[in-house]
C-alpha cells in the first residue's frame, strides 16, 4: 500500500497531447510509453508542448517494472489490445480509468461502450458525452476540461475569424468542412491546424498560437459533432468571442449574444460574424464575457482537483479491498 502522503503515480499514453499537458499540471507523476517507431500512443513528450518534471518517458519494454498507482486508458486500443501487451499482470489489475474523449460515432444514441469492467471507472469529458454513450451500467463520472491561464489576451485588431482544427480537410464533414468551405465564402476566415497548408497557414505550434488567435476578430467552431473542443476553452480563456454550432456541449457552453453566438442556422451565424466584424468594441465586450465564463468552468486548478480526488478515490477503494 502507498503511503497516504507519497505522490501518485499514474500511467497512460500520449494520445491528445494538449489534454495531457493539462492533465499533468496536478501534483502527480505521470508515465507515458515510447518506442522506437514512434506509434500512436507510444510518442514519448514530444516537441510540441512544455512539459514540466513530472511527465517521464518510459520505454515500453521497461513498463512492466514500474511501480504505479493508477492506469489510464484512453482509446479502444489501450484497452483491448496495448495494455495486455506492456502492462504486467500486477499493473492489470491496478485501479484503471477508461478516459472517454467522444461521444459515439458508430450511432450517436444506441452504441454501446467497449469497456465491460465495472472495475474500470469510466470518465467522460462532456456530461453531452456521458448521455449519448450507453455504458451499460458502468460507473462513470464527467471531469470538465481545464485550461491554464491565457498567455495571450484578445485584442482582435485583424478584421477576419480563425478556425482551429488539425487535419480538417481530411476529416470532412463530421469536423464541419462543408460549413467552413461556405461559410468562408462570405465572411473573411484562416485556418490552423496540421493539414491545413492549402489554406495559407498550417500548424501554429500549441506554445505559439494564443498569440497568432489573440489578433483575430472571432473564432469560429464549424464542428458538428465532437467534444468540446479545448480549443475553443483555451479561446476562451484568452477573452475571444465565440461563434459556433448549438450542438453537443456547445449548446450549454455558451449564451448567444452574451459569450458569443451559437445556432443550427449557418445564415444566423454569418449575419453573427458580420456583427462582430463591424462592431469591435462589442466584441471585445462578448470575448471579455467568455473570458470571465471560461475562468469559472474551465479553471485549471478545479480541473486537477478533480482529477486528483478521483485518483485518491479509486486508490483508497483499491486499498480497502486489499485488505479485506
Amino acid at each position: 500500500m502507498r503511503p497516504s502522503n507519497s505522490r501518485l503515480k499514474i500511467f497512460t499514453w500520449h494520445i491528445h497531447g494538449s489534454y495531457l499537458f493539462y492533465l499533468s499540471q496536478g501534483d502527480y507523476d505521470i508515465y507515458i510509453p515510447v518506442n522506437n517507431e514512434k506509434s500512436e500512443g507510444y510518442v514519448g513528450r514530444g516537441e510540441t508542448y512544455l512539459f514540466g518534471d513530472n511527465v517521464h518517458e518510459i520505454e515500453a519494454s521497461a513498463v512492466r517494472e514500474l511501480d504505479l498507482d493508477v492506469i489510464i486508458f484512453q482509446t479502444d486500443e489501450n484497452y483491448l489490445y496495448d495494455q495486455y501487451q506492456i502492462l504486467s499482470d500486477f499493473q492489470q489489475t491496478l485501479p484503471r480509468i477508461y478516459l472517454e474523449h467522444d461521444p459515439p460515432w458508430d450511432h450517436p444514441t444506441n452504441a454501446k461502450h467497449p469497456l465491460k469492467d465495472p472495475s474500470v471507472m469510466l470518465v467522460h469529458v462532456t456530461h453531452f458525452n456521458a448521455i449519448m454513450w450507453d455504458a451499460q451500467g458502468i460507473d462513470y463520472r464527467v471531469v470538465e476540461h481545464g485550461v491554464m491561464p491565457a498567455t495571450a489576451l484578445y485584442t482582435g485588431e485583424i478584421e477576419r475569424g480563425i478556425v482551429v482544427i488539425n487535419n480538417l480537410p481530411s476529416r470532412g464533414r463530421l469536423l464541419g468542412l462543408d460549413i467552413f468551405e461556405e461559410v468562408r465564402k462570405k465572411i473573411p476566415l484562416d485556418l490552423v491546424g496540421m493539414g491545413a497548408e492549402a489554406y495559407g497557414i498550417g500548424e501554429v505550434l500549441h506554445p505559439n498560437l494564443p498569440e497568432f488567435v489573440s489578433k483575430y476578430r472571432f473564432f469560429f467552431n464549424p464542428i458538428r459533432y465532437t467534444s468540446l473542443g479545448l480549443a475553443v476553452c483555451e479561446a476562451m480563456m484568452q477573452g475571444m468571442p465565440i461563434v459556433g454550432l448549438a450542438t453537443t456541449e456547445m449548446a450549454v457552453t455558451l449564451k448567444n449574444g452574451y459569450s458569443g453566438f451559437i445556432n443550427t442556422n449557418i445564415n444566423t451565424l454569418i449575419d453573427n460574424m458580420e456583427f462582430l466584424l463591424n462592431e469591435p468594441s462589442l466584441a471585445k465586450e462578448i470575448g471579455h464575457n467568455a473570458k470571465l465564463v471560461a475562468e469559472e468552468r474551465f479553471n485549471i486548478m478545479r480541473f486537477t482537483n478533480d482529477w486528483t480526488k478521483l485518483f485518491y478515490e479509486i486508490t483508497s477503494k483499491q486499498n480497502v479491498h486489499n485488505i479485506m
